[in-house]
């Protein structure tokens, strides 16, 4: 490809295979160029990277053609666990990998679920290198100390048991087999696949019920990092109401306040950091008190500071302008940074700590120097 290219898709595309949409947008391009950008990781659809040449297309949906391959999809390798016990698991996601399959995907044989794994599934993988729980396994975590989520990858490494516990097909690992006393990883929350940072799973049925209660009650405390356009110099919370659809198809703050059908309250508590690149940005901390899907994106681009890398949400409200993100950061720029929480059954109080992750801290370094 010459240069970067971005597509809509037409209805009379609805339906088609992407590698087979790529040969009606691109003149001239082959079923092997087309399946070749694909696996390349040149091509995404709607954001999101996509290897699957046998996806189906719906009209509207934006794809995008890159001169160049994109980074690798994250898998197992890349994820870290932080803290292990009989009924929960705690990790660090990496950027770029989804929580769950969205439903039209569940069904998608192993070699497509391969190609783009979960990261349900992938700790699903890493759980035989951690079971069962060792009791020397550290319980708590911080931020300024060893373990947690500055455990580095040689201690999980040795941590892993005899090889060949994870089955491989092709060179890929699968999960396990049922039936090898291994339980179940239940998501009990979600982040989105361009945030990284702390997230729990649930490894037992009542562990799942528990936590998924400690949500709805928000007895879990989580603080996240973001950097942000313009200055912020003053701690303040942000609430609303919102909604699917604020006016412009996009989730934000009801205009008709909690008397809209469908309104969520929401409340989030930001805390200013450190000034970055003169002012022109903010590391801010981000606390929720609820969380709602999008909260924090949807709460600092209404309060006028966006996230930068931010793609979704850019206007402040409907009809304003988008702004315009000069920051270079390469993706929204924000991280679950802090979990605090009293686990259900031991009623210990667990805490956990995750610095922001390299690809960020690397970026915000840069733009310390600018």
């Amino acid at each position: 490809m010459p240069a970067d290219r971005t597509y809509h898709i037409r209805p009379v595309l609805d339906g088609q295979t992407l590698a087979a949409g790529l040969r009606g947008l691109v003149a001239q391009l082959s079923w092997a160029d087309a399946r070749r950008l694909i696996l390349n990781r040149q091509v995404q659809v709607n954001g999101n990277l996509v290897l699957d040449d046998t996806r189906r297309l719906k009209a509207g949906d934006v794809v995008k053609v890159f001169e160049h391959p994109k980074a690798p999809v994250p898998t197992e390798r890349d994820v870290r666990v932080v803290h292990v016990d009989t009924d929960l698991i705690v990790v660090d996601k990496p950027a770029g990998i989804t929580t769950l399959r969205h439903a039209e995907e569940r069904d998608w044989d192993d070699r497509r679920k391969q190609r783009q794994p979960t990261l349900d599934e992938a700790v699903q993988l890493i759980l035989p290198s951690v079971w069962p729980p060792r009791p020397t396994m550290p319980r708590q975590a911080g931020g300024g100390g060893g373990g947690g989520a500055n455990r580095s990858r040689d201690a999980d490494r040795d941590r892993a048991g005899p090889p060949g516990i994870l089955r491989r097909t092709g060179g890929r690992p699968t999960p396990p087999s049922p039936g090898v006393g291994l339980p179940r990883v239940r998501a009990v929350h979600r982040l989105d696949r361009d945030t990284s940072g702390l997230m729990l799973f649930a490894l037992s049925p009542r562990a799942e019920q528990a936590l998924v209660e400690l949500f709805k009650e928000h007895a879990i405390r989580r603080s996240y990092r973001a950097v942000v356009h313009w200055a912020l110099t003053a701690e303040r919370t942000i609430e609303s109401w919102l909604v699917r659809d604020r006016g412009d198809g996009l989730r934000g703050t009801a205009p008709g306040g909690k008397d809209a059908e469908g309104a969520q309250h929401a409340v989030t508590h930001v805390r200013p950091v450190e000034p970055v690149a003169g002012g022109r940005y903010t590391l801010v901390e981000c606390r929720l008190q609820t969380g709602r899907t999008h909260q924090i994106r949807i709460h600092l681009a209404e309060a006028g500071h966006m996230l930068c890398g931010e793609k979704t949400y850019v206007r402040p409200r409907p009809a304003e302008p988008a702004v315009r993100d000069d920051s270079g950061a390469p993706r929204q720029a924000l991280h679950s940074a802090e979990v605090e929480f009293t686990h259900p059954f031991t009623n210990e109080v667990l805490r956990f700590a995750s610095p922001m992750a390299k690809d960020l801290s690397q970026w915000r370094g840069r733009l310390r120097g600018s």
